[in-house]
């Protein structure tokens, strides 16, 4: 597999405590990312700084050419060891800038060595959809002709809410709000169809959160407390009404939540669920103003919302009175003769 970019390169001067060139520290050393250090990265979704090493220890063979400065260097590993030192091999334009890795996975570690083109575009796709700036190329020569495919998502996260409500009946508008608290960039996208299901999902620094975590936490109870809030002012839900629930209020829900964290922290090395309290916090007081904002410019889209809401909580009422009443329901008594009976 080959990943190039026109990023600013690998950095390629001597490590002052390696004493070897920062971009073999990177391939060779654990615990020695971006995010270690100086301020490298604004934000990454690196936790320990062994991802480029790590591929390096488990490929056949690896080869980094960067340019960067107006010259191209180049070094090779195998299993993970140094081939040769760094070598300049030619020269560029100043401004052609940009890293280029190719690697073959170790087959005596791996069964499997052959890549699985759908699930390496999905992440593409997801990855352009919360950079609405970047444009990604994927090439698959194993076939011919070679597939090829182009990521750009201009209307980023809105553009995903979009595509994931494709063929359903939309009941409003894509809401879309992004603010930065605390340090935090909060970034929503969110819309409403006419089915009985939520699709919530949650993002930190670019990596998907499958089990949620605190910002997703924020998101779902502000946004409750809100609708809640709305619905008793507007008459909808009188003083003897319980609230509705968190679940009444998602209900028809397609939303994505993405957020840019300068230090998140995760449950696991997976990163499957987000764990930074401040998250929660800062994604709770965008989410709060934001939507506030917009729906008291939008009563329409407001009494909507709550009309999902509304329905989602005659359903939920219904199915709990049927099930109270089928579990306190008498199945059988006694006859006069003493003998039990059926009551069906």
């Amino acid at each position: 597999a080959t990943i190039k970019d026109n990023g600013r390169g690998i950095p390629i001067g001597i490590h002052p405590k390696a004493g070897i060139p920062a971009v073999e520290v990177v391939f060779t050393i654990l615990h020695a990312g971006g995010k270690f250090g100086d301020g490298g990265y604004k934000i990454s979704g690196g936790l320990h700084g062994v991802g480029a090493s790590v591929v390096n220890a488990l490929s056949e063979w690896l080869e980094v050419e960067i340019h960067v400065d107006g010259g191209i260097y180049r070094q090779r590993y195998e299993r993970g060891k140094v081939m040769y030192p760094l070598e300049k091999t030619g020269t560029c334009r100043k401004s052609d800038t940009g890293t280029t890795v190719t690697f073959l996975p170790d087959k005596e570690i791996f069964e499997k060595t052959r890549f699985k083109a759908d699930s390496i575009q999905s992440r593409l796709h997801e990855t352009a959809y919360l950079n609405p700036g970047l444009t990604i190329h994927f090439t698959d020569n194993r076939i011919e002709p070679a597939a090829e495919a182009t990521y750009h998502e201009p209307d980023g996260i809105k553009a995903y809410v979009k595509d994931l409500n494709t063929g359903k009946e939309p009941v409003q508008d894509i809401v879309y709000y992004k603010k930065s608290e605390d340090g935090i960039e909060v970034e929503v996208a969110f819309q409403y169809v006419n089915e009985f299901h939520e699709n919530i999902l949650g993002f930190c620094n670019n990596i998907y959160n499958s089990e949620g975590g605190t910002h997703l936490t924020g998101f779902k109870t502000t946004f409750t407390t809100v609708i809640n809030q709305y619905a008793r002012e507007l008459g909808i839900l009188k003083d003897k009404d319980p609230n509705f629930t968190g679940a009444d209020v998602r209900n028809g829900m397609t939303a994505i939540v993405s957020i840019k964290h300068p230090d998140p922290r995760f449950e696991g090395q997976t990163k499957t669920k987000l764990d930074n309290p401040d998250a929660s916090k800062a994604t709770g007081k965008v989410v709060g103003e934001e939507i506030v904002r917009f729906f008291d410019r939008n009563l329409e889209t407001l009494k909507n919302v709550i009309g999902c809401a509304e329905k989602a909580a005659k359903i939920r009422k219904t199915e709990e009175k049927a099930k109270t009443n089928l579990l306190t329901k008498q199945k059988y008594s006694f006859d006069s003769n003493g003998k039990l009976a059926n009551c069906e």
